[in-house]
């Protein structure tokens, strides 16, 4: 662990800020662009199909989606669909597979084999990262690649903001009823799914909402926001707030703000959940200080577990599908792995990116995901800002015991 470089899995032609794995298909759905500026950046959802060929991963572009003007700032996958967040609006979209045009004479052609090696080398990010597939470079994908349609079917206003109206984050409810999205104006909005119509706008926070998440039963939301607050809705009425350093003294009030907030389950407890909830300094020191992880119990919301995670500023937080793992990446480009249970540091790569780490996505716990993590107990995507996107993973411990014993 430590300051390293890690190889470029597939690295973009616009500045990425959020992905996703679809769990059915194991396609990575990424997106990002220049936004409305006039600088020739490029706005677009990128699809992946994801392989691991001889235990290294490696992407190829299946499709490339255009959004115009608008750059997608974060997204929900539910079923066939992405809610993208695009300025003050989120987009609604539905992605089909279809047959390839050319499959025939790709065979014919023997060009499978080619296809394969330019895939191995975009994986490795050596000298076949400069090819189409590695660049973004639509105009050159084979036509005999999986061919993907995407089609915009609805779109609802996300934020009011009347200055610069900002969708900051988006969310399906698990059973796919609910729709949930919050932005700069402070306010929660809650579509039903799929027809969109409103069921609740109300307002959270003053000031910005960073993120929020919805319990697996529709029950409870959770909300944090730039007022310092992390807020236990019910409907839209608030249950309670939390206190993350009610025991620690040492914790000036108003030092620090919430940043990230995720549900997650418990391996191996079918009815059991937790909230994980990521602490950062409110203002920068000349020392900085260390950024907070804690865990709660996600019935009651009493507080279980609070450890620092480091003195980088956290900016985004992921949980794996199991419950198992928590994935952190920082404003300073690095990202790191962590036990749920202990709240344990387990893999750490400093400044991976060298910019603010936007998003990070784990591999589903499917069976398509089960398969595209070989030997891995975890397998977890990041993106940035620069562009790039990697693949981190966690080796079976299990094996580990094994060679160990073995020793």
């Amino acid at each position: 662990m430590g300051k390293r470089r890690m190889p470029d899995l597939y690295r973009a032609p616009f500045p990425l800020y959020t992905i996703k794995v679809d769990p059915k298909t194991g396609w990575v759905i990424t997106a990002g662009g220049g936004g409305g500026s006039k600088t020739g950046i490029k706005n677009a959802v990128h699809f992946l199909g994801l392989e691991l060929v001889g235990g290294q991963h490696c992407a190829t572009l299946v499709h490339s989606h255009d959004t115009d003007t608008r750059a997608t700032m974060n997204l929900a996958i539910g079923g066939d669909v992405i809610a993208a967040g695009q300025d003050g609006r989120c987009s609604l979209m539905r992605f089909r597979q279809r047959q390839p045009r050319g499959k025939a004479a790709t065979k014919d052609a023997g060009g499978g084999s080619e296809q394969g090696t330019a895939r191995r080398r975009a994986g490795k990010g050596g000298k076949g990262s400069e090819g189409a597939a590695a660049r973004g470079n639509v105009s050159e994908m084979n036509d005999n690649t999986t061919q993907i349609s995407v089609d915009t079917f609805g779109e609802v206003q996300s934020d009011l903001n009347p200055q610069d109206p900002l969708q900051k984050c988006v969310r399906f409810s698990s059973d796919l009823s609910l729709l949930l999205t919050g932005g700069t104006d402070g306010h929660i909005r809650v579509w039903e799914y799929p027809s969109l119509k409103e069921k609740l706008d109300f307002k959270a926070h003053e000031g910005e909402i960073e993120d929020l998440d919805i319990s697996p039963n529709n029950k409870h939301l959770v909300t944090v926001g730039r007022d310092f607050a992390c807020s236990i809705w019910s409907g839209n009425q608030l249950a309670m707030s939390l206190c993350w350093h009610e025991k620690m003294p040492q914790i000036a009030a108003k030092s620090y703000r919430y940043m990230s907030c995720r549900f997650g389950k418990v391996e191996d407890q079918k009815d059991t959940l937790r909230l994980y909830t990521v602490q950062i300094p409110h203002k920068r020191d000349r020392k900085p200080p260390q950024c907070y992880l804690s865990k709660w119990d996600g019935q009651n919301f009493l507080p279980m577990l609070t450890n620092p995670c480091g003195t980088e500023v956290i900016s985004t937080l992921a949980v794996s599908d199991s419950g198992t793992f928590l994935g952190l990446g920082t404003v300073t480009g690095s990202v790191a792995i962590y036990v749920a249970f202990s709240l344990q540091k387990l893999y750490y790569v400093q400044e991976s990116h060298g910019i603010v780490v936007t998003d990070l996505a784990f591999l589903p716990d499917t069976l398509k995901g089960q398969s595209l993590k070989g030997n891995n107990e975890a397998a977890m995507l990041s993106v940035a800002v620069d562009s790039r996107c990697q693949m981190h993973t966690v080796r079976n411990r299990s094996k580990w015991f094994e060679l160990v014993a073995l020793i």
